[in-house]
């Protein structure tokens, strides 16, 4: 999964080509030894003119072949200058039950003005190995850019924790998101309060791609935004909950407050009574029921986030996508004077799937919310959050105009990658051609779960990248290369065919002219 749609298409076209490429060559030499066979003495002139004729269309296909994937480089634009790097999160120290819903700053990233073109990660151990769902069920994992006064060094208690899926009542948070020491950089989206991060996903980060598509990437660190005296950093939130021993796996993923035993939150508000599960229950060293006699003891390990990051140096190649989360629970409504700015969005991030009254698989949870969009851009990429029970969701225009349809995969294994009943990666939207937005149009979320039995703290959340404008064509002819299409590929394919058609028609003509001239030769003597 962790390779571009690009390069994938680009290495079927490299190798179609150079199949090709060897054919051709194999010709020719069979076509030359054999007329070097039959040549008279003397100065007959055809077999020089045939081979020739033969050099100069291998030197077209040759010329050809080259041009194609010169241009098909052209069009998947920052391959050849993605770079790659592994890193290790701070140690999680997990114990059946426990939960670790930390923030760690100042994490190791790549450095300078960057391009971000995908981000990915999984849960593994102290040897490196992937840790199943079953045993370790990440919520989430979110990252988020932010400037700090150079000496001074953030910690956790510097914010609250109104980043990433977290959610807080308004007074909590940071209205302006800064203060005299650090500035968060959030994205480009909707919700005035949380949702902040670029990048994070939950259960199916294994199996979701992230990659944006050439020419895109997400621009970070430009020196030009910098705060005087700032530096640029970057901070993780992880939550992940051991479910070694639980009583009711499910239960403590989905952050049940009555297998938490808790009634106030980390804050020290109370929790109100209709509120079953999310969030609020499962906070940072909360504890979820395990089996009595389940020896917590000796089962202590330390966990780390295995994050792979790629990207481009930043130069004007480069496109700028900017990043949007949408949130099915957003509380916006349309009014008179509506700007659709984040200060009129308050985004509840969760909400509960209530179990439908009939029985049965027919039983589904349909969550719609209309949206305005504060800005004319192209949408490029698109993907949604669920968590189990998921059935998929949509993003669409007002008239019902389709855009995104992401679809949950759930494993059928007990292997990290393929936990039975969990969410193990969620389909990924890369339109051929870039679906243009307009400011002021409204966009149609729809979140649909299966209600057969209830489900708390569910999430449904569609990512989008959007960018303002499209890349300046390369060549002059834009229907011909179509960058990440099989037409690069079909073309391709066609126009060496016809070199090769031309280079057998030439070497037709050339032996029959030459079995011509050999019986003339034959009746002279």
């Amino acid at each position: 999964k962790n390779l571009s749609p690009g390069w994938a298409l680009h290495t079927i076209h490299l190798r179609e080509r150079l199949f090709f490429l060897r054919y051709i060559d194999q010709s020719f030499n069979t076509l030359l030894k054999e007329r070097e066979n039959h040549r008279f003495s003397g100065n007959f002139r055809y077999p020089e003119i045939m081979a020739r004729y033969l050099g100069i269309s291998s030197s077209l296909a040759l010329l050809l072949i080259a041009l194609t994937i010169s241009l098909s480089h052209g069009f998947l634009g920052t391959e050849k200058k993605i770079k790659s790097a592994v890193f290790l999160s701070p140690k999680l120290v997990m114990n059946p039950g426990s939960v670790s819903n930390s923030f760690l700053f100042d994490i190791d990233f790549p450095e300078g003005h960057i391009g971000i073109k995908s981000f990915d990660a999984e849960v593994v151990d102290e040897s490196g190995n992937p840790v199943p769902l079953h045993e370790t069920y990440l919520h989430h994992w979110v990252v988020e850019p932010y400037y700090v006064r150079k000496g001074f060094k953030l910690s956790q208690p510097d914010m609250p924790k109104n980043h990433g899926f977290s959610k807080q009542d308004p007074e909590t948070n940071l209205a302006s998101s800064r203060s005299d020491n650090f500035v968060l950089a959030k994205n480009a989206g909707l919700c005035k309060n949380t949702l902040r991060h670029f990048f994070g996903l939950g259960s199916e980060t294994r199996k979701t791609s992230t990659y944006v598509p050439d020419p895109y990437a997400i621009e970070f660190d430009n020196p030009d935004e910098r705060p005087d005296g700032y530096e640029f950093k970057w901070l993780l939130n992880i939550h992940a909950i051991d479910t070694r021993g639980a009583v009711d796996k499910s239960g403590c993923t989905e952050c049940r407050c009555d297998l938490y035993n808790v009634t106030i939150d980390e804050y020290g508000r109370t929790i109100k009574p209709d509120y079953k599960g999310g969030l609020y229950c499962c906070y940072d060293k909360s504890q979820c029921l395990v089996r009595n006699g389940f020896d917590n003891g000796e089962k202590t390990r330390s966990l780390y986030l295995k994050y792979t990051v790629r990207w481009v140096d930043w130069d004007s190649s480069v496109v700028p996508a900017k990043a949007y989360i949408l949130d099915v629970t957003d509380s916006w409504e349309r009014s008179e004077g509506s700007t659709g700015d984040s200060q009129e969005h308050d985004c509840h991030v969760e909400y509960e799937v209530k179990p439908c009254k009939t029985n049965g698989d027919g039983c589904v949870d349909v969550k719609k919310k209309s949206l305005m969009m504060p800005f004319n851009g192209y949408i490029v990429y698109a993907v949604a959050h669920q968590h189990s029970g998921g059935l998929g969701a949509a993003l669409s225009r007002e008239d019902g105009e389709g855009i995104c349809t992401s679809m949950p995969k759930y494993g059928n294994g007990v292997e990290p990658g393929n936990e039975a009943g969990y969410i193990v990666g969620m389909s990924t939207c890369y339109p051929q051609e870039p679906v243009k937005v307009s400011y002021g149009e409204t966009l149609t979320l729809e979140f649909n779960y299966s209600s057969a039995i209830g489900h708390t703290g569910v999430m449904g959340l569609f990512y989008i990248l959007v960018a303002q404008q499209l890349p300046e064509p390369k060549i002059s002819l834009p229907a011909l290369f179509q960058a990440q299409t099989k037409s690069v590929s079909f073309l391709a394919f066609l126009a060496v065919m016809v070199v090769v058609g031309v280079v057998v028609l030439i070497a037709t003509v050339a032996y029959r002219r030459q079995d011509r001239e050999d019986g003339y030769q034959s009746l002279s003597t």
